[in-house]
């Protein structure tokens, strides 16, 4: 499975928490602890918000942990908001397209995980995309196809009741082709100003994912005085540090909206779309 990190705060250097912490998400490429296995070595891509309506992207199909353009550009983007992610293939190709995070307008998508039997049912889930958008989709990953659906079921004007009508859909495809246990996630998604994160399984057995408790968590992680705003967060896959108190586990079945410093925390039910 994939790696993945956000961040929520005022502008912040990205190699703050992409290079610098103890077990960074360039570390999580090629040893990650918590992991279905330990390298994450597919590609890599990193999205970034700027004063610009829609974020700027850098994907690529090195390891990251041999990507030089990775280093020189996190050390110098800041940003107030942006998505990393390390990717381990489930049997789609190595390519850029393939890559996350996957932008449509202002809307950013990174996810761990998998649709299971994905090519049985890909062609199924293709066809509810919205004819309009379907031309936009670049690559041949079920993330990708993910973030299309949640943007079909209405991502854009109420987010997490979109995202489990994704997920409600994907599992009714799925049963309905004999598919015990159709979805696997954890995932990122903004448009700029909020975070939402999600962590759900069909079996109840999601990926792991963390974010931080407060920013004494993120000062532990890198202590320059000042570096960090009051209501600043990382979610991640992996505690950036040793100090697992520092971290909050999201619980299974969780929705959560960073905005303003506040964390909102609910139930995640996937639904089935009445359309």
């Amino acid at each position: 499975m994939c790696r993945w990190i956000a961040y929520s705060g005022a502008p912040l250097r990205m190699e703050e928490l992409i290079l610098k912490p103890e077990y960074s998400l360039i570390e999580q490429s090629y040893s990650c602890r918590e992991g279905a296995e330990p390298t994450n070595g597919d590609g890599f891509g990193m999205g970034w918000y700027s004063d610009l309506l829609e974020p700027g992207v850098f994907r690529s199909t090195e390891p990251a942990w041999n990507d030089r353009n990775l280093a020189s550009l996190a050390r110098n983007i800041r940003s107030h908001l942006f998505i990393a992610h390390v990717r381990a293939t489930t049997g789609t190709p190595i390519q850029q397209t393939n890559c996350h995070p996957f932008c449509h307008g202002n809307w950013m998508f990174a996810h761990n995980g998998y649709i299971d039997q994905y090519p049985k049912l890909q062609r199924e889930l293709a066809m509810a995309v919205e004819p309009s958008m379907y031309p936009s989709i670049e690559g041949n990953t079920d993330s990708e196809l993910m973030f299309f659906l949640a943007l079909t079921f209405g991502l854009a004007s109420e987010p997490i009741p979109a995202l489990e009508r994704m997920a409600g859909f994907v599992e009714k495809v799925g049963r309905d082709q004999g598919v015990e246990f159709p979805l696997q996630m954890t995932l990122a998604v903004s448009e700029g100003q909020r975070l939402f994160a999600v962590r759900y399984s069909s079996q109840r057995q999601s990926r792991s994912l963390y974010h931080s408790a407060d920013i004494k968590a993120l000062q532990q992680v890198n202590p320059d005085p000042g570096l960090f705003s009051p209501g600043a967060v990382a979610v991640v896959s992996e505690p950036l540090d040793a100090m697992q108190d520092h971290w909050v586990q999201v619980p299974e079945s969780t929705a959560l909206l960073f905005e303003g410093g506040e964390v909102q925390t609910t139930d995640f039910v996937p639904t089935i779309n009445p359309g």
